[in-house]
């Protein structure tokens, strides 16, 4: 008799399975239910297409993300720890990470993650019809930043060699005759692709302009 897993099992499998990808290795529910040991069908009884499963999955890495979280410390530490858990659970899962602005808040995990950063900016005495701004720019940032470097890293070997040189063979070999700066940055510039280090450093960025009581509100609009 088939087997039948129950939604934490699979959302815990399909974790395990995205954490172990490599390359350009698709995830697929094909690939999961042979994990599963079942076949796909029995992933329908708790997912209705690939789609709703990936939300769940998501979401499933944020509840984990947030696992002793605590309410304590300035509004920025706050906010600062809310994006770097988001960093460190996606660090692990570049084929998932990649994904994330496909698939937005669907569950408990995303509601506590929603909640915080709103809070944080209450707490931190922005404005009220200033806030869902901020919380936008803020999660936009995020996500942005953490699907770029996962979409850097989820390439093969072969594959990111191949955007190295290509790279390098517009940097390097640029006239400084016609493109000076490049040409003089050209050995220490990287393609696109962050660290953790850098990540935090651009967050932090953002956090300096978030108007506070004491700060210019008129840089910090949403028309600026």
């Amino acid at each position: 008799m088939r087997q039948r897993w129950s939604k934490q099992t699979i959302l815990d499998t399909a974790v395990e399975l995205l954490s172990g990808s490599e390359g350009d290795e698709l995830f697929s529910m094909r690939k999961l239910a042979a994990k599963l040991g079942t076949d796909s069908s029995s992933l329908y009884r708790h997912f209705r297409n690939r789609t709703e499963l990936m939300l769940a999955i998501v979401d499933h890495v944020l509840v984990q993300a947030m696992h002793g979280y605590r309410r304590q410390g300035t509004w920025r530490a706050r906010l600062v720890d809310l994006a770097l858990r988001s960093w460190d659970a996606y660090a692990a899962l570049p084929q998932l990470a990649k994904d994330t602005s496909h698939y937005p808040g669907s569950g408990p995990g995303s509601q506590l993650v929603i909640e915080e950063t709103l809070q944080a900016l209450s707490d931190a005495g922005v404005p009220e019809e200033l806030i869902p701004e901020w919380y936008h720019r803020l999660v936009t940032l995020s996500v942005s930043l953490i699907s770029t470097h996962a979409a850097s890293q989820s390439s093969g070997p072969t594959e990111q060699k191949r955007r190295l040189e290509t790279f390098r063979v517009i940097t390097l070999g640029a006239d400084p005759a016609d493109y000076p700066a490049l040409a003089h940055y050209a050995r220490r510039i990287e393609p696109i692709g962050f660290t953790r280090e850098s990540f935090l450093a651009t967050v932090e960025l953002v956090l300096d302009a978030v108007p506070v009581p004491g700060t210019k509100l008129n840089l910090c609009s949403p028309e600026g």
